[in-house]
C-alpha cells in the first residue's frame, strides 16, 4: 500500500491505480525491490506523469520535488544549488539508480545532474535511514532512470518553450529525443535532452540578480546524453548497464557590473550598486560536468537466495560563479571521483522470516583549484591570471560497510523489522600550505527497529526508530594553515529519529501522515580567521543538542468520474539547546513549514490542475526572519493524434517574493555588505508550452 502521487488520465483510472500501487516495487525501503505495503515508514513515489506535469509548467527538478514531496523544502527554479533545501529539517541523500550524488565536500548540486526527460519515477523514503550510510539523516530521494523494453523501435520526442514575455532574452528552450527497443534477450534506450535558458525576470519585470555564491541557471545550457542496455542471461539472471554524460554550463553574455569596484574605499562600497549588463566575458564560468557509469547484476536464485551486485563510477567537476574580491575576482573548481560496489542477498529463512544482508565499498577522491581573474569594465571582463592548486586540501575517503535487515511476520497483521549497519570511513588528507595533512577514521554503528500493523481494511500504522549518519565537509574541515587533523579530528554526526505514521488507500482516498522527532548531540561549527572573525576558514563538529520535529503528509480525495482534490504539507520546527534552554535554530539551517493544495479535473484525453503552494514565515532566536510566500500554478494538457500539448502558467498571480535560498544567503553573506547582491527574487509569471509525443 502506498500514497501514490501519480496523476492518471481519469478518476476511474486514478482509483484503479491507487489500488494497483499497493504492489508498487521500490528499493528505498529495504535496499532490494520490495512492495511498499510491508515498509514501516513514510514512502512516496513520484511517477513520471506527475513529475512531467510540473516540469512542463516551468519548474526545475528540485523545485518540482519541493511541491510534490511532503517534508522536502521548497526549492528555487532560478539557481542550480539545493543548498539548505532540507528534508525534515536535515540533509537528504540523493541518488540516481542507487548511486549517491552526495559528496564529502558539500556542493549541493545533486539535482543539477539529470534532465527530467530521462526520469522514469522517483522513490522517496522520509526520515533518517541506517541502510544507506552517510548523508541519509533527513530522507532519501532515489531517481530511477528510464530503460528500454522489448519491441519497437519506440521513439519519444519533446519540444518546449517558457517565457514571461518581459524581454526578448526572457525565453527558455528545450528539446529531447529518445529511441528505445529490443527483443526478449536485450533491450536498450538512447536519449539526448538539451535545455537553453534565457534570463529570468521577477514579478515587477526586473531582471533577477545572478547568484554569485552558489551559481544560477540564467543564461545556462544543459545537455544530458543517457544510454542503457539490459541483457537477460537466462531464466534467473539479468545484467543492466547505464551510462550518462551531463553538462550544465553558463553560456550567457550578461553579468554583474560593479560601478564602484575601482573607486570604493571599502569592500562594501566596491560591490555596492551592482547591476546586470550586457557585454560579459570571462575565461572561466560556472559549470557542472558529470560522467556516470552503472552496472547491475541480478540473480534470482544464487545459493537459494536473491542476489544483487552493483558497480558504479561517478566523475564530476563543479565550477562556481566569479566572486568579487578586493582587487581580483576568484572562481573555485572542485572535482570528485566516486567509485564503488554494492552487494546484497535476500533470503527467506522461513515463511514468516526474511533476511537481507550485504556490503558496500567505495572510494571518493577530491581535488580543487581556484582561479584568480583580473578585472576590467567593472567586472564585465574577467581574464585569468593565476591558478591556486590545491585550493582545498585534496583527500581520499575509503568506506567499508556491512548491513543486515530482518523482517518477521509475527501475526498476519503485525510485521516486525530491525537491522544494523556498521560503517568505517578512512580519510587520507593531502598536505596544503601549513597543513601537514594526515589521516582520520570514522566508525559508526547504526540501528533501526520498526513495527507495522495492517488493519486489513486499507489502513496501516507504523512505529519506527532509526539512525542516520553524516561526516562534515572534509575539505573545509582541513583547509587552512592554523590547524591540522591532529588538532581538529572532526567527529561524525549521528542523528536518531522516532516516527509514527498512518496510511489509508482505497478507491476514494489516498492518505499518508507521519509525525517525527529527530535529535543529535553534535552539530557543525565554523572556524574563523584569527585576524578577522568574519572570515570563515573551516568547519568542525561541536557538542550541541539539536532537534527537529514535525508532521508531514498528503491527503487526496477522488470525487465522481473526473475530479480529485488534495493537499500535501509539512509542519516542522528546528531547535538547538543554548544555556540549558531550547531555542529556535538559525534561519540559515531551519526548514520552513510548507503546504500545497491542489484540484484536478481529467478525462481520457484532457487534464487540468490548479495548485497553490505556501511557505510559512519563520524567525530564529537571533531575530533573523525568512518571509513566507504563496505561489499559484495552473497546468493543462490535451492528448491528440499528433502528440500531447501542455500549457503551464507558473506563479499565476505574479507574486513578488524573495526565494528561500535568497533570504538565507542574505544572512550568510551579510558580512560582505551590498544587500542587493543577495536579493535573489523568485521568477514572476511565466508561460510554458510543450509538445511531447511517444510513437
Amino acid at each position: 500500500m502506498t500514497l501514490s502521487l501519480a496523476v492518471a488520465a481519469s478518476t476511474s483510472a486514478l482509483q484503479l491505480q491507487a489500488q494497483e500501487t499497493q504492489d508498487t516495487m521500490v528499493v528505498v525501503g529495504s535496499r532490494t525491490p520490495t512492495e511498499i505495503s510491508p515498509i514501516p515508514g513514510a514512502v512516496w513515489v513520484v511517477e513520471e506523469e506527475e513529475l512531467q506535469q510540473q516540469i512542463r509548467s516551468g519548474q526545475t527538478l528540485k523545485s518540482a520535488l519541493g511541491k510534490l514531496i511532503p517534508g522536502f523544502d521548497f526549492g528555487s527554479s532560478t539557481n542550480r544549488t539545493s543548498f539548505a533545501q532540507n528534508f525534515r529539517g536535515r540533509d537528504a541523500l540523493v541518488m540516481i539508480d542507487g548511486v549517491s550524488l552526495n559528496n564529502s565536500r558539500s556542493l549541493s548540486r545533486q539535482f543539477d545532474s539529470i534532465d527530467p526527460f530521462n526520469i522514469a519515477r522517483i522513490e522517496v523514503l522520509s526520515g533518517a535511514s541506517s541502510l544507506y550510510g552517510g548523508g541519509a539523516t533527513g530522507g532519501i530521494i532515489n531517481i530511477v532512470t528510464k530503460k528500454g523494453d522489448a519491441g519497437g523501435p519506440r521513439f519519444e520526442s519533446e519540444i518546449g518553450l517558457t517565457s514571461g514575455f518581459n524581454n526578448s532574452d526572457d525565453l527558455d528552450k528545450r528539446a529531447a529525443q529518445s529511441i528505445a527497443g529490443g527483443n526478449d534477450k536485450a533491450q536498450g534506450r538512447l536519449a539526448v535532452a538539451v535545455q537553453e535558458n534565457g534570463w529570468f525576470y521577477d514579478a515587477d519585470g526586473d531582471i533577477i540578480t545572478p547568484d554569485i555564491a552558489q551559481s544560477g541557471l540564467q543564461g545556462n545550457r544543459s545537455v544530458d546524453v543517457m544510454g542503457s542496455l539490459s541483457v537477460d542471461l537466462g531464466d534467473t539472471q539479468r545484467l543492466d548497464f547505464t551510462a550518462q554524460y551531463y553538462n550544465s554550463s553558463f553560456e550567457g553574455d550578461k553579468g554583474l557590473y560593479y560601478p564602484n569596484y575601482t573607486t570604493g574605499s571599502t569592500y562594501s562600497e566596491q560591490i555596492q550598486g551592482s547591476e546586470v549588463r550586457d557585454g560579459y566575458e570571462s575565461d572561466v564560468d560556472a559549470e557542472t560536468d558529470r560522467i556516470y557509469l552503472n552496472a547491475n547484476y541480478h540473480n534470482r536464485s544464487l545459493l537459494g537466495q536473491e542476489f544483487y551486485v552493483q558497480a558504479y563510477h561517478r566523475q564530476e567537476s563543479s565550477v562556481f560563479h566569479p566572486f568579487p574580491g578586493t582587487s581580483t575576482f576568484t572562481i573555485s573548481e572542485q572535482n570528485t571521483d566516486l567509485t564503488g560496489a554494492k552487494a546484497a542477498f535476500t533470503a527467506n529463512i522461513s515463511d514468516p522470516f526474511s533476511l537481507t544482508y550485504g556490503i558496500d565499498l567505495s572510494r571518493e577522491e577530491f581535488d580543487s583549484k581556484r582561479y584568480t581573474l583580473a578585472v576590467s569594465e567593472g567586472g564585465l571582463d574577467l581574464d585569468q591570471v593565476s591558478v591556486l592548486d590545491p585550493y582545498y586540501p585534496a583527500f581520499e575517503a575509503d568506506t567499508y560497510a556491512g548491513f543486515v535487515q530482518a523482517d518477521y511476520q509475527l501475526t498476519p497483521q503485525l510485521l516486525l523489522s530491525g537491522g544494523a549497519r556498521f560503517e568505517q570511513t578512512d580519510v587520507d588528507v593531502a598536505p596544503q600550505g601549513g597543513n601537514d595533512g594526515g589521516e582520520n577514521d570514522y566508525d559508526v554503528s547504526l540501528f533501526n527497529a520498526k513495527a507495522l500493523y495492517d488493519f486489513e481494511n486499507g489502513q496501516q500504522a507504523w512505529l519506527a526508530y532509526t539512525q542516520g549518519f553524516e561526516i562534515p565537509d572534509i575539505a573545509k574541515a582541513y583547509r587552512g594553515v592554523s590547524f591540522d587533523i591532529s588538532s581538529n579530528p572532526v567527529d561524525g554526526i549521528k542523528t536518531e529519529q522516532i516516527e509514527a505514521g498512518w496510511r489509508l488507500s482505497n478507491g476514494d482516498w489516498q492518505t499518508q501522515i507521519a509525525a517525527y522527532y529527530s535529535w543529535s548531540d553534535k552539530d557543525i561549527g565554523y572556524l574563523y580567521s584569527d585576524s578577522d572573525e568574519n572570515i570563515e576558514i573551516g568547519v568542525t563538529t561541536i557538542d550541541k543538542d539539536v532537534r527537529t520535529y514535525g508532521v508531514e503528509g498528503q491527503v487526496q480525495r477522488f470525487v465522481g468520474q473526473n475530479w480529485s482534490f488534495g493537499s500535501n504539507f509539512n509542519w516542522v520546527r528546528s531547535e538547538e539547546k543554548r544555556d540549558g534552554e531550547w531555542v529556535k535554530a538559525s534561519v540559515t539551517e531551519a526548514s520552513l513549514p510548507t503546504a500545497t493544495i491542489f484540484g484536478e479535473w481529467s478525462d481520457l484525453d484532457t487534464r487540468a490542475r490548479l495548485q497553490a503552494s505556501r511557505a510559512f514565515s519563520i524567525e530564529d532566536d537571533a531575530g533573523y526572519e525568512i518571509d513566507g510566500f504563496i505561489t499559484v500554478d495552473v497546468i493543462a494538457s490535451q492528448d491528440t493524434d499528433y502528440g500531447t500539448f501542455s500549457l503551464g502558467i507558473d506563479n499565476l498571480l505574479n507574486e513578488d517574493y524573495t526565494t528561500i535560498w535568497g533570504q538565507r544567503a542574505a544572512v550568510f553573506y551579510e558580512v560582505y555588505g551590498a544587500d542587493s547582491l543577495w536579493d535573489l527574487q523568485g521568477r514572476g509569471r511565466t508561460y510554458s508550452l510543450t509538445w511531447s509525443h511517444q510513437y
